[in-house]
């Protein structure tokens, strides 16, 4: 019984330290300068709709239909706004981009905040955890939340993308024109 216990803190303790790195790999990522990956773009554009249609499909209430719809509206149009912020460069090595540290530390903060605010409302709750964490799932406030990271998240990987498509198209018709092009400028767009 003693060994249960013990087992079940270990446990515990090991998810929560995954977990914090996780989170800290994640703000670090999203404020600071970044090489362009194209494969952890393409992962983003297509996991997020995939586990978005997932959360609707198995919603039965219109608010949380409605919750998430709103969130991907308003997380395309934090997408867009972040990608006016980034700055991004084109050196020898590769292409850079670095986001807005104040729009990724905002939205860290807002998937932090409701982790939190749902793992302090299980561990005081008297509801069975298996019943309280079925219902987190149909939370609008959370489909909101995951909405809004969802739809940032899929959009500036989408304006990446297409920043890369212009560079290389720029670069081939400087190329094709017979001109040299100077590596290492930065451009914000």
């Amino acid at each position: 019984m003693v060994f249960a216990s013990h087992l079940s803190l270990v446990v515990s303790a090991g998810i929560t330290a995954l977990i914090a790195w996780r989170v800290y790999s994640r703000v670090r990522r999203m404020v600071g300068r970044q090489q362009l990956s194209s494969v952890r773009t393409w992962l983003t554009i297509c996991l997020f709709p995939i586990l978005l249609a997932l959360l609707l499909g198995s919603s039965v209430h219109p608010a949380t239909a409605l919750a998430s719809v709103a969130g991907v509206g308003l997380g395309t149009a934090l997408g867009i706004y972040g990608l006016q912020l980034t700055k991004f460069e084109q050196t020898p090595v590769g292409l850079f981009y670095t986001p807005n540290a104040r729009l990724g530390i905002a939205l860290s903060l807002l998937f932090l905040g409701r982790v939190a605010y749902r793992t302090a409302q299980l561990y005081f709750s008297a509801v069975p955890v298996s019943a309280a964490t079925s219902d987190f799932a149909r939370s609008p406030l959370t489909l909101l939340i995951f909405g809004t990271l969802a739809g940032y998240y899929v959009t500036y990987a989408v304006g990446l993308l297409r920043w890369r498509r212009h560079v290389r198209l720029s670069n081939a018709s400087v190329e094709q024109s017979g001109c040299r092009v100077e590596q290492g400028e930065t451009r914000q767009i």
